[in-house]
C-alpha cells in the first residue's frame, strides 16, 4: 500500500529535475524554433515584411517626395502691449491759485494751449520795482562811466556800478519769467487724460495741473529672448494683432542693448501710425516681427526623424542610397514644416525613413507633393 506514494514522489522529483536542468533538451524534443534545433523554422522568428530582415544587398522600398527650395518669410512672435509715445504730468513751476475753469479729460489740446491760469498776486508790482531799480542802476553806471573817463572815478567804483546794473537786469528777467509761469501750457499736441486743476485750487511748484498723452504714433512694446535678439534690426517690418482683433502695421524703432536683469529679455519697440488716436494706451498685443527671408523646404511633419546622435533631420534619396541631413525648423505651416539645411533640389523620404540608415540601398517610389 505504501509503494504507490514512493513511486509518485520519485516521478515528481525526476520531472522537476528535467524541467530545471534539461530545459533545452525538452524544447528541442518539442520542436521550439528558439531552441536552435534542426527542425525549427528559422524564418519564423521575424515577419517576412520587416525591413530589418531584408539583406543589406537588397534595396528597401521607400516613398520619396521631390522638393525644391523656396524663399520662406519668417518672423518672431512676441507678447506685448501698446504704450503712448508721450505721457506727461504737466506741473506748476510757481505758487498761485487757479483762476481758470478746468478743462475736461478727453479734450484735445495743441502745443501752447493754456491748461491752468494762476492768480498773479503782487508779481506785477515786483516787476515794476525791478524795472525801476534797473533804470536807477543804468543811470548810476552811465554817470560813473563819464567820471571815469575824466579821471574823477576809480576803476573799482565803475565796476561796482556795472555789477549793480547787471543785477537789476537779472531781477527784471526773473520777475518776467515768474509772470510767464502763471500760465501752464501744453508742451505738445495731445489728449487730456485727466481734468485740469479745479478753479480755486492752490498749486505749488511740482503740483499737477493735468496729465497729457500723445497717441500718434503709438508704440507696441514687447520683450525678446536673448537667443533671438540679434535677429531683429531697427527698421524691420512688423505688425501687431491687438486684443480687439484689429491688425496694425509698423516698423521696429528700438531694440534695447541692455537685458532686463530678472527675465534676461530685451525690450523691443514697434512704432505704429495712429493719426485718429483710435489705438488706446495699454492694450494687449501679439507682435510679429519680420526677418530676412531664407531658403527652405515645405515637408510633411512625419518626414522628420532623429539619427543615432539625436539630431533632428530627414533622410533623402541620393544615387540609390539613403542619406541623413540635419535640418533647422524655420516655422510651422498648415501644409507641414518649413526646414532649412537641405540642397536646393532633393528627394526626401517621407515613408520608410525610420527603416533605413546612411548608405543603405533603397528603391524609391515617387509621390507627388500634396497641395
Amino acid at each position: 500500500m505504501r509503494l504507490l506514494p514512493v513511486l509518485t514522489a520519485i516521478f515528481v522529483a525526476f520531472l522537476l529535475y528535467a524541467v530545471i536542468n534539461e530545459r533545452d533538451t525538452l524544447r528541442a524534443l518539442a520542436g521550439d524554433p528558439a531552441s536552435g534545433a534542426p527542425g525549427a523554422d528559422a524564418g519564423a522568428s521575424q515577419p517576412a515584411d520587416d525591413p530589418a530582415s531584408v539583406p543589406a544587398s537588397v534595396p528597401v522600398s521607400v516613398v520619396v517626395q521631390a522638393s525644391l527650395a523656396e524663399i520662406v518669410d519668417s518672423g518672431i512672435v512676441l507678447a506685448g502691449r501698446t504704450e503712448a509715445v508721450r505721457k506727461v504730468d504737466v506741473r506748476a513751476e510757481t505758487t498761485g491759485l487757479v483762476i481758470s475753469d478746468p478743462i475736461r479729460k478727453g479734450s484735445r489740446l495743441v502745443a501752447g494751449d493754456v491748461m491752468c491760469q494762476l492768480e498773479p498776486g503782487t508779481r506785477s508790482a515786483t516787476l515794476a520795482e525791478a524795472r525801476a531799480r534797473l533804470a536807477e542802476a543804468e543811470a548810476n553806471y552811465n554817470a560813473a562811466a563819464k567820471l571815469a573817463e575824466r579821471g574823477f572815478q576809480s576803476e573799482t567804483a565803475t565796476m561796482a556800478s556795472a555789477a549793480a546794473r547787471e543785477s537789476a537786469d537779472a531781477a527784471v528777467q526773473a520777475a518776467q519769467k515768474d509772470i510767464e509761469r502763471l500760465q501752464i501750457r501744453a508742451p505738445f499736441d495731445g489728449l487730456l487724460e485727466t481734468d485740469t486743476a479745479e478753479l480755486g485750487s492752490l498749486l505749488q511748484p511740482g503740483s499737477v495741473c493735468g496729465t497729457l498723452i500723445s497717441l500718434n504714433p503709438i508704440e507696441v512694446v514687447g520683450y525678446v529672448a536673448e537667443l533671438d535678439v540679434d535677429k531683429i534690426a531697427r527698421g524691420a517690418p512688423a505688425g501687431a494683432r491687438l486684443s480687439s482683433g484689429r491688425e496694425v502695421l509698423g516698423t521696429v524703432s528700438f531694440v534695447s542693448r541692455s537685458a532686463d536683469p530678472l527675465t534676461r529679455t530685451f525690450r523691443v519697440v514697434v512704432e505704429v501710425p495712429n493719426p485718429d488716436d483710435s489705438i488706446r494706451d495699454g492694450l494687449s498685443a501679439e507682435i510679429l516681427i519680420g526677418l530676412d527671408g531664407a531658403k527652405g523646404h515645405l515637408l510633411p511633419q512625419s518626414a522628420l526623424t532623429l539619427n543615432d546622435q539625436g539630431a533632428l533631420g530627414v533622410r533623402v534619396h541620393e544615387a540609390g542610397v539613403a542619406r541623413f541631413y540635419a535640418v533647422d525648423v524655420i516655422r510651422d505651416d498648415p501644409g507641414g514644416m518649413w526646414v532649412s539645411g537641405l540642397p536646393d533640389r532633393t528627394e526626401v523620404i517621407v515613408v520608410g525613413q525610420d527603416f533605413v540608415t546612411d548608405g543603405r540601398a533603397i528603391k524609391p517610389q515617387l509621390r507627388e507633393r500634396r497641395p
